[in-house]
């Protein structure tokens, strides 16, 4: 991931304002006939000083919205506290000009000076904010549109998983098996194939379903696998109405079934055992772990496809738990009413 860009104002922008405000304070004064000139340069330093000060504490001070924050808007909090931070500077200012030209009445100059100050950090932070919160817009839209693009690259990989070579040969050549030997199942069998390819064109572009649909899904594609695998391959649903009502990305759990067919031996006399069930605030998957003599290499994109869905969608990551007994994949519950 690149790392983001700070939030900056250009230094020569920060300088150059200053220094003309510091400017323009001092020019009703020269435009007049009799000045004098130390309390001209001290007006202008004074204002040039206080400028800069207002420029980088404001930059300082800036919050660190989250995504979520943006919206938000302006608070008024953040600005009594630099108001009240600029009259205390503003104050020390001009009792350090008190001290060096003693003869200004310190009273109705302060009071000016102050009045000043106000309005300076006024417009700095109104000026300094309408750029940040523009800036943050624009980071989350970029941000949004990343994510978009990250979406399509998942459902796209999902899609080519889906439509997997390998599974439809396989389970084509069942099915032709099944034909050749007159099995009674075969016209079930027809129709499960039917429905797992309904259901994914169905729901592929859908970023959600509840998991009941899910679990349609999923007990289509385990009776086909039931009868290429007959008794090596076993799945146990353990999963109350309440938690069927919930969320989950399409073909999560087929995905990870499919993903245990390929990292596991099959076979009736070393079943591969695979539960589901829901655990605290999660949907559990596991399975024995009897790796093949032959592993198949793993690129972890069907992993890495199913993290990238939750954390887009629910801001979440899954939860991988290897060991050398049983592998396990939590999966957090997605309620109806969730921001995502």
């Amino acid at each position: 991931m690149n790392k983001k860009q700070p939030f900056k104002i250009s230094a020569q922008l920060i300088w150059l304002s200053s220094l003309f405000l510091g400017v323009i304070v001092a020019l009703p004064t020269l435009i007049q006939h009799e000045y004098n000139i130390y309390e001209v340069i001290a007006n202008s330093t004074i204002t040039f000083v206080f400028s800069l000060f207002v420029w980088y504490y404001n930059m300082l001070t800036l919050p660190v919205y989250s995504n979520h924050e943006v919206a938000r808007g302006f608070s008024v909090y953040p600005l009594l506290k630099n108001l009240l931070v600029g009259i205390l500077v503003m104050f020390l200012l001009s009792y350090i000009q008190q001290l060096i030209l003693t003869h200004i009445n310190f009273g109705p100059v302060m009071l000016m000076f102050e009045v000043r100050g106000v309005l300076i950090n006024l417009t700095f932070y109104m000026f300094i904010h309408m750029i940040y919160q523009s800036y943050q817009n624009q980071r989350v839209s970029i941000e949004l549109e990343r994510s978009k693009m990250d979406n399509l690259a998942a459902q796209y990989e999902l899609l080519r998983q889906q439509v997997n070579p390998h599974f439809l040969f396989n389970t084509l050549n069942t099915l032709k098996y099944m034909v050749e030997s007159n099995d009674e199942h075969s016209v079930d069998f027809i129709l499960k194939l039917s429905d797992f390819y309904r259901f994914t064109l169905e729901n592929r572009k859908l970023d959600l379903i509840r998991v009941e649909e899910e679990l349609k899904i999923l007990d289509a594609y385990v009776f086909l696998l039931k009868a290429r695998f007959e008794e090596g391959f076993e799945v146990n649903v353990q999963i109350e109405k309440p938690t069927q009502q919930t969320m989950m990305p399409p073909f999560t759990l087929q995905l990870l079934v499919e993903n245990a067919i390929k990292h596991n031996i099959v076979a009736p006399n070393k079943t591969l055992h695979v539960n589901i069930y829901k655990e605290g605030a999660h949907i559990v998957i596991s399975n024995n772990v009897q790796p093949k003599i032959t592993p198949e290499a793993s690129t972890g994109i069907g992993l890495e496809n199913i993290n990238e869905r939750y954390h887009h969608l629910l801001g979440k990551n899954i939860d991988i738990q290897p060991s050398t007994t049983t592998f396990t994949v939590k999966l957090p519950l997605i309620n109806e009413d969730s921001h995502y």
